[in-house]
């Protein structure tokens, strides 16, 4: 092979095409390996896997296609002109989860720890557009210790690109952020951002500032997973869907996460064959749901009961756990579920519970998942808390997302519907398509006792003995307006089912409803509660 002098600080050049070439799987072989073992070995130390071995995990074998491995960042001072790697530390491609592609981008701990430059940024503004561009889901594979210091205020700039990019792209495709690793100050608002938060339990932490500043500014002591880590996230502060103890269980759960949604807002949800029979009765639903309203169940259970193969994916698993959210499928479609859970708070609606559902439906209405909403709420959670913490507020997130939802709704009542609960929780007055009941159904605008308080407690209290009359006028009251045909009759639900069909009926329902095409008013946006 013949050579030229090459020039200063570079090796000798090759001057035919299979230099090149070779020269080309060199420069590769350094842009896959990294940083060295050293590093890598630093990164397993931690609990973590890297950038690459992450997206093995996360894609189908042998379908990443990488873009600008070669990139490289252009600073100077403080050092970063001596050391530019490959990628500048953050790989970006796309590939296939399922056979559907998907784009990703990961950040690599290894090289500046992860740290965002202008170069960085610009690799994942690209792979963002893409993903619009083409309309196919983002995940985004965090790992970072926020901005890169040496580059200043360009770094800075970096973050507020992904942040439009997010933006403009929600409701669009779905965007998956998986936290792997550190993420602090602005770079967290990315992930709050998409639709779907992963975060990891001991290696994985979010926050706005970080401990010594905290303590610093409050003189408050606390380790980061105190303060940001998985468990915070995913029971106290909302901000993680999902957290799990590893890695590899992490991943898994994403991919099949993106088995359940659309590529983009224009298609449906993959539908899948099921040998779950479509008529299945489910007898077992007659014992599960005690007709004393007073007495709580697992609300899981009945989901197990109605959806395929008892399998769904419960979002917010662990906060507000008074309401479930979650997706399965009914006849191999997919489906969104909303049902209050009367082991948690008696399935009360709260400030928590009332964001939770509100974003859940909202991320359905936007993809095309229709809703199913199980019933069974004894009213909003009272108290002087609830109330200074706008409860009201907060409620009308959940009857607003409700209002604006085109996609198919079915609701169904279990037992308990009281007072403003049952009309937030998908009435038929603020636009269900179907509202079904059990006979077990109680539709009132409070519970008995209550109502008999209030509307004969001058009877009660003239009475000889007070009890007996109170007992007799609830008694009386429930007869009259809580039996389970009052709002049948009135119309005001559609059928009054045998439990054992619920299956059945819910899957003719969302048949027919497959090709409801319903249009919002022409407007700009509109101002939902805050």
């Amino acid at each position: 092979m013949t050579t030229a002098p090459a020039p200063a600080g570079r090796a000798l050049e090759p001057t035919d095409i299979r230099g090149r070439v070779a020269e080309l799987h060199s420069i590769r072989e350094q842009a896959l390996a990294g940083p060295g073992g050293r590093a890598t070995a630093a990164q397993h130390a931690k609990g973590k896997l890297t950038a690459r071995e992450r997206i093995e995990l996360l894609l189908d074998p042998g379908s990443f296609q990488e873009v600008e491995q070669l990139r490289r960042h252009r600073a100077t001072g403080f050092g970063m002109e001596v050391k530019k790697p490959y990628t500048d530390g953050v790989i970006t491609g796309w590939g296939t989860v399922e056979g559907r592609t998907v784009f990703v981008y990961a950040h690599d701990f290894r090289i500046f720890g992860g740290a965002l430059g202008e170069a960085h940024a610009t690799k994942i503004h690209k792979i963002m557009d893409m993903a619009l561009a083409t309309g196919a889901p983002l995940v985004s594979l965090n790992d970072g210790a926020g901005a890169r210091i040496q580059e200043g205020v360009s770094a800075l700039a970096g973050y507020g690109g992904i942040f439009q990019r997010n933006t403009r792209a929600s409701g669009v495709i779905p965007q998956i952020s998986v936290m792997l690793g550190p993420c602090a100050g602005g770079a967290a608002y990315s992930p709050a951002l998409s639709d779907f938060v992963f975060m990891v339990r001991d290696t994985s932490q979010m926050f706005i500032t970080g401990p010594d500043v905290v303590r610093a500014v409050t003189g408050e002591e606390i380790s980061q997973n105190g303060l940001g880590g998985a468990d915070v996230h995913a029971e106290t502060s909302g901000v993680a869907h999902f957290a799990y103890d590893d890695e590899e269980t992490c991943l898994a759960e994403v991919r099949y996460l993106l088995t359940l949604l659309p590529q983009n807002n224009r298609e449906a949800p993959p539908a899948q064959p099921t040998a779950d029979p479509a008529g299945r009765r489910g007898e077992v639903l007659l014992d599960l749901v005690p007709a004393d309203g007073n007495r709580p169940y697992d609300m899981r259970r009945v989901i197990e009961e109605i959806v395929d193969d008892g399998e769904f994916l419960e979002v917010h698993e662990c906060w507000a756990r008074n309401i479930i959210c979650a997706l399965a499928r009914l006849d191999g479609r997919v489906v969104a579920v909303v049902a209050n859970q009367p082991q948690v708070l008696a399935g009360v609606l709260d400030i928590a519970a009332s964001e939770k559902a509100a974003r859940f439906v909202q991320m359905c209405d936007a993809f095309n998942i229709p809703i199913l909403t199980l019933l069974d709420v004894p009213g909003f959670l009272p108290g002087v808390d609830q109330e200074h913490g706008g409860i009201i507020r907060h409620g009308a997130k959940l009857l607003y997302a409700y209002c604006n939802a085109t996609v198919p709704r079915i609701s169904l009542i279990l037992r308990k519907a009281y007072g403003g609960a049952y009309i937030v929780m998908d009435s038929q007055s603020i636009g269900a398509d179907l509202t079904l009941a059990w006979p077990t159904n109680e539709i009132a605008v409070m519970g008995a006792e209550g109502a008999a308080n209030v509307i004969f407690r001058r009877q009660i209290a003239a009475a000889e003995d007070p009890e007996a009359m109170r007992h007799k006028m609830v008694k009386e009251y429930k007869s009259e307006l809580m039996h389970p045909y009052y709002a049948a009759e009135r119309g005001l639900v559609d059928d009054v089912i045998d439990p054992a069909q619920t299956r059945e009926v819910l899957v003719k329902s969302l048949a027919m409803l497959r090709s409801k095409h319903a249009d919002l008013p022409s407007r700009k946006h509109g101002n939902p509660p805050q």
